[in-house]
């Protein structure tokens, strides 16, 4: 790195996923015939009345500088989203959009962290996590967990990682990138530890949620006496594939979202006009309109899953959400590959695309260094060709 940079991008992580999906264009355009599944991006278009709504709007002249905190319209759908489907509710003023989840992220944690302050990440985490933090002055503090528990934190865990110095919990459900679901009864178990550490914040990222197959989605916030103390991270470029159009809001405290507020006014100022009127349209809509694509990435998880345990060294489990399997091939290590030596799970990812063609990312970009992350958001053909492929070079 340049020594004229700042210390803290020096620092910083390239994001991984972001990283290998890059690599992977590189490789496409050298003419290699590689296949994806390093990026959690759905293949879907956008849903036609999502799409019509920003034509509208273009029409309507939706061009001026929209409010830092989002369109009041678009502030009553989120309110309307939360009530209907998570009988959670909120006032316009406890409610900021931004540009996208990740920059919603990237707020809590720049108002929230001093120097110094612990950030509690159930591991596996998203990538972007820890860096944001370290970026704000905080210290990650990883809480592993293991395949054997769907890798989801039990509250003996919880509590024992909690020190006078802890600021903040992050995790999400769905989690990318194991694809593991808490419960309600998972979630109550671990609010009755954090109602004890008063001065802990909860961040509860729920992207996913929607691309669920556990049967209901719970939050946080759905607690009495941890309402007060949670921030919901949403957006709608999973369920409704509008990653590009970047629009992500949150939902929690009054106090935390005018600091929110005050923080991406001297940013980014508010969110792009034409995607929050499209956004509107999405959230005033039922979640059956986008049932389609959930029943889609049911189906794909099945059939990755029915592939990926045909394969000698892979384990794996269930994910109950999200579009990702987070298999553990730990079996590998040590060993050699078509003269290859294989002796972190960044060997065996980067085995996978020079030897099989298929983009993957390594679990110690998540926190976990004994596996990989797969996406399933990919067309069925791409999936079996991706994991035959593997199968081929690892036998």
């Amino acid at each position: 790195m340049d020594k004229r940079l700042s210390n803290r991008v020096n620092a910083m992580a390239t994001s991984a996923t972001l990283a290998m999906a890059a690599k992977t264009r590189e490789l496409k355009d050298q003419g290699e015939d590689i296949i994806g599944l390093s990026l959690g991006e759905p293949d879907f278009t956008v849903p036609d009345y999502i799409k019509d709504a920003a034509i509208q709007a273009i029409k309507d002249d939706f061009h001026s500088y929209t409010p830092v905190d989002g369109y009041g319209e678009l502030k009553n759908a989120i309110i309307h989203k939360f009530k209907r489907d998570n009988n959670i509710e909120y006032k316009p003023s406890q409610i900021v959009v931004s540009t996208g989840a990740k920059q919603s992220l990237a707020n809590l944690t720049m108002v929230l962290l001093n120097e110094g302050d612990e950030v509690l990440l159930p591991a596996p985490y998203w990538v972007s996590y820890a860096d944001q933090c370290k970026v704000a002055g905080g210290v990650p503090i990883e809480i592993p967990t293991t395949i054997e528990t769907d890798f989801k934190v039990t509250a003996e865990a919880l509590e024992a990682a909690i020190t006078p110095k802890t600021k903040m919990i992050i995790y999400s459900s769905p989690c990318n990138p194991s694809g593991s679901v808490y419960s309600k009864e998972e979630l109550r178990k671990l609010a009755d530890v954090l109602v004890k550490y008063p001065h802990v914040t909860v961040i509860s990222d729920e992207i996913y949620e929607h691309i669920n197959f556990s049967g209901g989605h719970a939050s946080m916030a759905e607690f009495d006496d941890m309402y007060d103390r949670t921030v919901i991270v949403n957006g709608v470029s999973k369920a409704f594939s509008m990653t590009g159009w970047r629009i992500g809001y949150i939902g929690g405290p009054e106090w935390i979202a005018r600091a929110c507020n005050k923080m991406q006014g001297q940013v980014t100022s508010g969110a792009n006009a034409i995607a929050q009127r499209a956004a509107i349209t999405a959230l005033e809509n039922p979640p059956s309109k986008i049932k389609f694509m959930v029943d889609a990435f049911r189906e794909r998880r099945e059939l990755i899953l029915g592939l990926l345990s045909d394969i000698d060294g892979f384990k794996i489990n269930k994910p109950e959400g999200a579009f990702y399997v987070f298999p553990d091939i730990s079996y590998f290590f040590g060993k050699t590959l078509r003269g290859k030596n294989i002796n972190s799970a960044s060997d065996f990812s980067l085995y996978l695309l020079e030897e099989a063609k298929v983009a993957t990312v390594t679990g110690e970009a998540f926190g976990d260094p004994n596996c990989i992350r797969l996406s399933y958001a990919a067309s069925e053909s791409d999936i079996k060709e991706a994991i035959l492929r593997i199968k081929e070079a690892v036998s």
